[in-house]
């Protein structure tokens, strides 16, 4: 397998740091490459970056990635010549086909969604995804925002942020998937707002696929998966919890210790680790029974025509 990625992208280097050696090609030799779009909204683009790669670099499928940015937004954390050396407008790609496409959180959970400045340029994203991308993973907000937009789910405030690593079951274990998993799993979850099953439970085109006692709806599906919206962060490092807390903490704003996540739950101990082999079946089911059988049947049936 490959990873088709610019060589000098800042999250190769970060992830030799942790002995993961990205398999990298300028060009791929092997005929079967699958593209795959990340629209990253986060604030911390090259950490977000480096998060996604780490799950992808773990596929043996042969992988080409580009990096969506929102075209009039200025990220104030990431710098200038790094967007325009490895992100696309939407303009650039619109004309394009992927046969994935993840779209990320972002911190903008407190407002409302009309209200966030690049909306009519996310739901122009949202509608084109529908015809160009073989499947899309939605996560955190963006899962909030793209349920409103297809389906008008609302999103509610929570009395407090909803903060730590959460104990998930799934309903049908029998779907591709969840192909692998155990039958409770843990992931981060790191948000303010969330969504109700009573409302997801209204609309039929919908499909709930696991959520938590405690933090609620994780996984939807919608268009045979096609569609999966997450509300949680399957890709979050092992010190990204932590690193929030911190900051918050260090700016005196009010902030809880994220819950079943530090040692004894003492912020001073290292975080445990329980999600990271929920997050790599995650992403290895996804692209295998999701997009690569996808592409795979595309290819066949192209091939039949012919």
């Amino acid at each position: 397998m490959s990873l088709i990625l610019p060589l000098d992208l800042p999250a190769i280097q970060l992830l030799k740091k942790e002995n993961i050696i990205v398999p990298l090609c300028d060009s791929s030799h092997d005929k079967h490459v699958l593209h795959l779009l990340l629209l990253n909204l986060m604030p911390l683009k090259i950490n977000t970056e480096t998060d996604f790669v780490r799950l992808l670099s773990n596929s043996p499928l042969s992988l080409k990635v580009d990096l969506l940015k929102i075209k009039n937004h200025i990220s104030k954390n990431t710098s200038a010549e790094h967007m325009k050396k490895f992100y696309f407008d939407f303009d650039d790609i619109k004309n394009n086909y992927y046969d994935g496409l993840i779209v990320t959180g972002a911190p903008v959970e407190k407002i409302s969604f009309e209200e966030v400045h690049y909306w009519d340029e996310l739901t122009t994203i949202f509608e084109w995804a529908q015809t160009h991308v073989s499947s899309s993973l939605y996560i955190c907000w963006a899962a909030q925002a793209a349920l409103y937009h297809f389906y008008g789910i609302p999103k509610y405030d929570l009395p407090e942020k909803m903060f730590g690593v959460f104990r998930h079951t799934l309903f049908d274990s029998s779907l591709p998937i969840f192909r692998g998993f155990d039958d409770e799993f843990y992931v981060p979850h790191s948000r303010h707002t969330e969504i109700r099953r009573e409302d997801i439970l209204k609309v039929p085109n919908l499909t709930l696929l696991s959520e938590s006692d405690e933090s609620g709806v994780y996984m939807l599906m919608a268009r045979n998966g096609k569609d999966f919206f997450i509300t949680g962060h399957s890709e979050y490092s092992p010190n990204t919890l932590a690193d929030e807390y911190w900051r918050d903490k260090n700016k005196g704003l009010p902030i809880s210790i994220p819950k079943f996540y530090f040692r004894d739950d003492d912020p001073t101990k290292e975080p445990i680790v329980r999600w990271r082999s929920h997050a790599n079946l995650l992403f290895s089911n996804w692209l295998n029974y999701y997009v690569n059988d996808e592409a795979c049947n595309r290819d066949t049936n192209a091939a039949m025509f012919f």
